[in-house]
């Protein structure tokens, strides 16, 4: 059974930090692209960041550049997404995605939100 657990979402004061983590399971975790998408009220989701299957490239939006960073570790098969100088305008649901070939799964999503 695919799962993506996503964990690590709440709320935080704008300037702040948090760290999200996606936990995988049921699937060739290392085989698979991984991505972190958002998506606020009213808004369609978007790409926040997405990394490679080795880990060895990264994409970032560009209104996270240099605030939020992707990793992911292929032992625990988990993608991590470290985010700071939070903003409101980052509050949204966050939703772990992974992606090989035409294959894609997602997870349930976890709220972030940034008060001002």
């Amino acid at each position: 059974q695919v799962q993506l657990v996503e964990s690590g979402g709440g709320l935080v004061q704008a300037g702040g930090s948090l760290r999200l983590s996606c936990a995988a399971s049921g699937f060739s975790f290392s085989l698979f692209r991984m991505s972190w998408y958002r998506q606020a009220p009213g808004k369609e989701r978007e790409l926040v960041a997405d990394i490679t299957s080795a880990g060895d490239s990264t994409n970032y939006a560009d209104s996270v550049k240099g605030r939020f960073t992707i990793s992911r570790d292929n032992a625990k098969n988990t993608v991590y997404l470290q985010m700071e100088s939070l903003k409101p305008e980052d509050t949204a649901v966050y939703y772990c995605n992974a992606r090989w070939l035409i294959t894609k799964y997602w997870g349930q999503g976890t709220q972030v939100t940034v008060s001002s």
